[in-house]
């Protein structure tokens, strides 16, 4: 009796011992604890209230100081409510241990049970059906009444400043800025904080005294590769003329105009940085920026010599003999090759051949007139027929007969150059009354740019 007496006594020391700790301060309290801001010390939390189904496998949750038990729910826990649970009178000559019960008195030496309990030690009750768990819990087996032991009852607790009860009976932080309990101003940004709030200003401004103003990014270089422009609490970069913004929203990179179109340049386009330049090929030149217009060397550059002729053409010229008669054929003064009457080999020629010359360009669309033949002098009573003579061996030519004393040559299908066509178009000339018959040819030299321009 004297051992389980003293052994009720120590455990009611230790006990006492955890209640009269000194008090510390919040951030001392270990896990399990939690800090009490009326009593000022860390007092126990109790986890079968706030931990959703704390207890697997059909057991019950048993709060104890720094933790909780998982016991059966058939299990007896002796609680403080002056009488025990289960009121069984003791058979003489035996103690209320024998029966599960602890009688008042030897409640009063045992240890106090967190949520307003107490806790008896293993001396204090011992039985054959009396089980003594962790911590110096006494527990009962009691199969037919699983009931019997009450729910923690719900409490009401203090928290600090900045923080509020939640519905688990633990202190949560209050979020100022979603309740709309600050005091941030209109033009400052409210910052959640732990127990606290605070106001700061919005990205892309800087505090200057109590006011938010917005930060110049433009003088903090180098935020953009050109040209930057401020805006209220941002900016945006800028490129100049013929540059484009790059995918970084920072840097500019040469527009290549060039591939932007293909009808920028007549001929060809140049991409230089920030613009672009056109070119033209040999015997061109750049007019108003992007066309090409032909050279005339023939006016700049003449290289033919003394009895030659310089005949322009696009894209280039050409030299040609002054006097280009053929024997027997004579220049006239009017730049007409004649073949005299009193010359034997004339009978079979044409009375005369006149040499022109003319350029067209590569590609030239078509039905086209291109070049015009008249009668030169004109004969009464007589009739005139035109015909190509030669040089239209793949028909690229038609002659179309405008009156009694002309025609005009139609290019009929297009032409690639440079190349060179030498065409001769006769004209007939026959009296009405058939006293004579005589032919005059007209060669016509015909010199088809490079280009189609």
């Amino acid at each position: 009796m004297l051992k389980a007496l003293f052994l009720t006594m120590l455990t009611l020391a230790l006990v006492k011992s955890q209640d009269t700790e000194e008090t510390i301060t919040y951030t001392q309290c270990t896990d399990g604890y939690e800090w009490d801001p009326v009593r000022q010390q860390c007092k126990d939390i109790d986890e079968c209230d706030i931990v959703p189904d704390a207890c697997k496998g059909g057991m019950k949750c048993v709060n104890h100081y720094g933790g909780y038990l998982c016991l059966p729910k058939t299990a007896q826990i002796i609680v403080n409510n002056e009488q025990p649970q289960q009121e069984t009178q003791p058979a003489e000559g035996t103690s209320g241990a024998t029966t599960g019960v602890v009688a008042a008195s030897s409640m009063a030496t045992s240890g106090v049970l967190p949520g307003g309990g107490f806790v008896a030690s293993a001396a204090a009750v011992a039985g054959p059906e009396m089980q003594t768990g962790r911590n110096n819990f006494v527990i009962r087996r009691n199969p037919a009444d699983p009931q019997r032991i009450p729910s923690n009852p719900s409490h009401r607790i203090q928290c600090a400043a900045g923080y509020e009860q939640s519905e688990h009976n633990v202190c949560q932080d209050i979020d100022e800025c979603t309740a709309g309990t600050h005091n941030c101003r209109a033009d400052q940004v409210c910052i959640n904080l732990r127990g606290s709030f605070a106001c700061q200003c919005p990205p892309g401004y800087q505090k200057r005294g109590e006011q938010c103003v917005d930060i110049d990014e433009c003088t903090i270089p180098p935020y953009c590769h050109q040209r930057c422009v401020n805006t209220p609490g941002s900016f945006y970069c800028q490129c100049s003329p013929g540059f484009q913004l790059a995918a970084n929203n920072y840097t500019c990179v040469d527009i290549d105009e060039c591939r932007t179109s293909s009808y920028l340049c007549q001929y060809q386009c140049v991409n230089e940085p920030g613009k672009f330049s056109c070119m033209c090929p040999q015997g061109y030149q750049v007019v108003r920026s992007r066309t090409c217009q032909d050279i005339n060397e023939c006016e700049t550059t003449n290289e033919c010599r003394e009895d030659e002729m310089c005949w322009n053409y696009h894209g280039g010229f050409r030299c040609y003999p002054r006097n280009p008669c053929q024997d027997p054929y004579i220049l006239t003064p009017e730049n007409r090759c004649v073949c005299p009457v009193s010359n034997a080999m004339c009978r079979e020629l044409p009375q005369s051949i006149v040499y022109k010359y003319m350029s067209i360009r590569s590609d030239r669309s078509v039905p086209s007139d291109i070049f015009q033949i008249q009668a030169t002098t004109i004969y009464a009573n007589t009739i005139n027929t035109f015909r190509i003579k030669s040089g239209n061996e793949n028909g690229e030519f038609y002659l179309r007969q405008t009156s009694p004393v002309s025609a005009m040559l139609v290019l009929v299908k297009s032409l690639s150059g440079p190349r060179e066509h030498i065409v001769d178009l006769e004209m007939l000339t026959v009296s009405s009354i058939g006293t004579f018959r005589t032919s005059s040819v007209l060669r016509l030299t015909i010199i088809v740019g490079p280009f189609s321009f």
